[in-house]
């Protein structure tokens, strides 16, 4: 079996579509089939049900596990021959679904560490886990815990997500709002696969509503100006707050317990983190998230004198 092959299956198992991973792994598509087939020959066995949608079939499942744990040890037995070889601590590769939480403690690293190449990848909570067990990233950072195998986590912090209106609007007054009484507002927030999307829509969602989204946004630092704006309302984060005080806004508690955001940092339990990895990641468990940093980056520029 080749490592590209070995590869591409992964690639093909987690989007079980074979033209969107031909395009991810610029590939022509005739040939990606044809390395699918020959890798199910030489196993011996089918690993995608193809009636219909193309799914992963368990055997798939059991294989892909295998394969991401052996690429994974290989990644690992290369940087560690690497760092063995140069004396120097390496690199570090850190997963999130955003980076303006983390400004403070990656700023703090890098003046500690000015040596080592830190590595920043977004991505959704979804992807993190194969991420981490095939080595592709060192840790992630989540505002919901993943549920998988072979991960060990530690909660970074717990903190309250709230309606954040214009101050003119009728909401304004109010200290707490039910998730019932915004059915007929317009909602600014975050693209699909953003955790402050997809709080949003469970929320509805478990009252049998769906919001009414007017905006959607790539960054969610934006959510902010464009309420400003007149646009909509929208959720933020206690620790987005700290940045936007001069808005002309105010936040608004959402009356359910699951209104909460549960930051969380993840690596594989396996402990094979190279140096670089272990320090970032004593760094970030070891911060101050309640005190802030100067370094943070503000939702809402500050009023000039």
């Amino acid at each position: 079996m080749e490592l590209n092959g070995l590869e591409q299956f992964l690639v093909v198992a987690r989007l079980e579509h074979l033209t969107r991973a031909a395009e991810e792994l610029h590939v022509a598509q005739p040939s990606l089939s044809r390395t699918i087939a020959r890798l199910e020959s030489e196993l011996g066995a089918p690993l995608f049900d193809r009636s219909g949608r193309l799914r992963l079939n368990d055997a798939g499942k059991l294989f892909r596990d295998h394969v991401e744990r052996s690429l994974g040890e290989l990644e690992a037995g290369r940087r560690a021959v690497d760092e063995a070889t140069s004396g120097e601590l390496g690199t570090v590769r850190l997963a999130s679904e955003t980076f303006l939480t983390l400004t403070g403690p990656l700023a703090a690293y890098k003046r500690a560490h000015p040596a080592v190449e830190i590595e920043l990848h977004w991505s959704p909570a979804e992807d993190m886990a194969v991420r981490l067990r095939a080595r592709d990233v060192d840790l992630c950072v989540t505002s919901q815990p993943i549920h998988a195998d072979g991960l060990e986590s530690t909660q970074l912090f717990d903190e309250a997500v709230a309606v954040c209106v214009p101050l003119d609007h009728p909401l304004a007054g109010r200290t707490t709002v039910s998730t019932a009484e915004l059915a007929d507002e317009p909602f600014v927030t975050a693209r699909k696969g953003h955790w402050l999307r997809r709080m949003l829509e469970r929320l509805f969602a478990a009252r049998d509503l769906a919001p009414k989204i007017v905006c959607e946004v790539d960054e969610h630092s934006a959510i902010a100006a464009l309420i400003v704006a007149g646009l909509g309302i929208g959720l933020v984060p206690a620790f987005g707050r700290r940045g936007a005080t001069q808005a002309p806004l105010t936040w608004v508690d959402v009356d359910d317990p699951d209104c909460r955001r549960r930051v969380t940092l993840h690596w594989g339990a396996d402990g094979h983190l190279t140096p670089a990895a272990r320090l970032m990641r004593t760094t970030i468990t070891n911060w101050d998230w309640n005190a802030g940093d100067p370094h943070e980056v503000h939702w809402w520029p500050a009023r000039r004198a």
